[in-house]
Parts: structure tokens; C-alpha cells; sequence
């Protein structure tokens, strides 16, 4: 049985983030997907009880796939979980190159290994970041986030 771990800040989870879970779930015995604080990425939108919340509302219709929350080192919990790969999405040339350094990271301290999923062109410019910003200033973003995170979103304009 392969076990892997999907980490991520999910400030708010969108459907590119979805579209890396289910993608993992089809490949994959079982997919714990991990939210953490990222101090790297100020302050975030939302806590983490409610990051995990939504996760688990948009993850509902996969078996396979569980949540959690972390504040250490992804190898730590990937150890923990006795994870046999760590899973990162990938959307750009300019992501690999982050990803591979954090992945040959993880790798020299723990013998992990990360495996890359690419996503989709129509979810490749997806970002929490861009999506907190064009909520912030009253925009649109139902279609890019599952339902869970619009309704969340809706309430958090209030």
C-alpha cells in the first residue's frame, strides 16, 4: 500500500490544489494532505482549523484521502506518517525550480522522495496568493475554488 503526503499552506485550497489531490488519490493507495503555516507567506487568510475545515468539505467524495495539520518539518511528518513519497503540484517551469531544490532537500535530510504532478493548462495559473487578492478587492472567484471555499470566501467578506 502506497501512502503519500500532499503539503501545502491551502490559503485557501483552489481547484488546482483539488485537481493535484484527486490526481494522487487515482495514483495512490492512500493521500494524507497535510495544511501547515507558511511564516514565508505572511500572514494567512484564514486559520488553520478553517484551511483544514475546507479541505476536508473538498476532499468529501475521495475515499482514499485524509487531512491533516502540521508546524514542523514536511520530512518530520512524512516520517511520522511513514509517507513512501512526498507529492508537490507543479504549474510553471518557475515552480519546478523551487520544488526540486525544497525536494533535493528533503531528500539529503530524510531519503524522501517528492514526486511531481503537473497540473492542467486550465488550472496552471491558479495561486491562493492571486485568489485572497481578487477576493480582497471584491472579485469573482467561485469558478476557480471548490464550493466549500466559495461559501467560506462569501462569509468572510462580512
Amino acid at each position: 500500500m502506497t501512502r503519500v503526503l500532499y503539503p501545502g499552506s491551502f490559503d485557501p485550497i483552489h481547484n488546482g490544489h483539488l485537481e493535484i489531490i484527486e490526481t494522487a488519490s487515482r495514483l495512490f493507495d492512500h493521500v494524507v494532505v497535510a495544511a501547515m503555516r507558511n511564516p514565508q507567506k505572511g500572514e494567512p487568510m484564514f486559520k488553520l482549523d478553517e484551511r483544514q475545515q475546507m479541505l476536508e468539505d473538498s476532499v468529501a467524495h475521495l475515499d482514499n484521502v485524509v487531512v491533516t495539520m502540521f508546524a514542523s518539518l514536511v520530512v518530520d511528518l512524512a516520517r511520522e506518517l511513514e509517507a513512501d513519497f512526498i507529492v508537490k503540484g507543479l504549474r510553471a517551469v518557475s515552480d519546478f525550480e523551487s520544488e526540486l531544490q525544497m525536494a533535493q532537500m528533503n531528500h539529503k535530510i530524510s531519503g524522501v522522495d517528492t514526486l511531481f504532478i503537473p497540473s492542467a493548462s486550465s488550472h496552471s495559473f491558479l495561486a491562493s496568493k492571486l485568489i485572497r487578492e481578487i477576493h480582497r478587492f471584491g472579485g469573482d472567484v467561485t469558478a476557480m475554488v471548490p464550493p466549500a471555499v466559495a461559501k467560506r470566501l462569501e462569509e468572510h467578506k462580512a
